[in-house]
């Protein structure tokens, strides 16, 4: 592609939704950086554009210089970066809050005409939770660093590659009960493209900066959330809600495990800070900016989900043949 065409540097462009806002910012015609810490993993990500328009670089948001590099020359800037869970030097400090700062700040001395943080709801400096805390910093220090900044926030993002619906899916193929924490708690899901459009429109055109909080059309507990896959992958499991109390004890004795292993296991199932989190709603407030605002129709889940849960089923794709076999055989 021609020099001429402007440059987009995608921070986690190889993740979940990374990869939705890689592929439409190829389609809308950009070169894309995609900036990973392990590029060699990332190579998928070229054939989501013409040949040389999509390159995945190293990257590190915690290494100034690796930073710098990946946002040299670039027209516009997306930070997917974020994590859910603490593993060695990626800490939610370092990553979400000093990661997110550094970007800000060099995409600005860069004179970069675009920045798209996103973020999450929920973020609150106040909050009793880490993440929560470290994705509000980050966010005070995109808007000091780079005032014209466009930050998103978005509910439970699920979508095919997602770490929810897919979690559950697998729990509830081998485990007759389904232990949940916080099964009140409502949510907001919002589909991964949705979000992948919010950060694009943003980076391609004339949106005014600040924070935007992105959730679908369809307001549900955690408990409903749950009760919809079990119908939709043709499963009866008990759900089953956990104390608060014991849930945090439970967390507790993870989160000790893995101290204990020195990293060589991460709690990935429950944390304390995840428990704190499932204690409030997740949902777009009343007097936020959203997707309205963008211009944007968010997708509803009944669209998205049988779509790629249908896996989960007793029999994957195969299960309609299968019903329909047996209920040849009982006529």
């Amino acid at each position: 592609m021609s020099s001429s065409t402007p440059l987009v540097t995608v921070f986690g462009g190889s993740g979940f939704v990374g990869r939705y806002i890689c592929r439409r910012m190829a389609n809308a015609g950009w070169r894309v950086r995609v900036a990973v810490r392990r590029p060699d993993e990332a190579g998928f990500v070229r054939t989501m554009g013409t040949v040389g328009q999509v390159e995945p670089i190293q990257a590190n948001i915690r290494d100034e210089e690796s930073t710098s590099r990946a946002i040299a020359g670039a027209d516009a800037v997306i930070n997917c970066v974020g994590i859910l869970v603490e593993t060695g030097n990626q800490q939610f400090e370092t990553v979400q809050a000093d990661g997110a700062a550094r970007v800000a700040r060099i995409s600005a001395e860069q004179g970069v005409n675009r920045f798209v943080q996103i973020s999450a709801i929920g973020a609150n400096a106040d909050s009793d939770s880490d993440y929560a805390r470290s994705k509000a910093a980050g966010e005070a220090a995109v808007s000091a660093a780079f005032p014209g900044a466009v930050i998103l926030r978005p509910s439970i993002i699920f979508g095919t590659e997602d770490e929810f619906f897919n979690r559950f899916g697998a729990m509830a193929r081998i485990s007759p009960v389904i232990p949940l924490v916080g099964a009140d708690t409502r949510f907001q899901p919002v589909y991964v493209d949705d979000v992948a459009a919010a950060a694009v429109k943003a980076a391609t055109s004339d949106v005014a900066p600040g924070i935007y909080e992105l959730g679908g059309p369809e307001t549900a507990t955690f408990r409903e959330l749950i009760e919809r896959l079990l119908i939709i992958i043709e499963r009866k499991r008990a759900i089953i809600q956990l104390p608060p109390w014991f849930a945090r004890f439970q967390a507790g004795i993870l989160d000790r495990l893995s101290q204990l292993t020195f990293g060589l296991w991460t709690n990935g199932l429950l944390t304390r800070d995840q428990v704190r989190q499932l204690g409030r709603d997740n949902v777009v407030g009343s007097d936020t900016r959203g997707f309205a605002d963008l211009g944007i129709e968010p997708t509803a889940m009944d669209a998205i989900l049988e779509g790629y849960l249908y896996s989960y089923r007793s029999h994957g794709q195969f299960d309609a043949i299968t019903a329909s076999a047996a209920n040849l055989r009982h006529k």
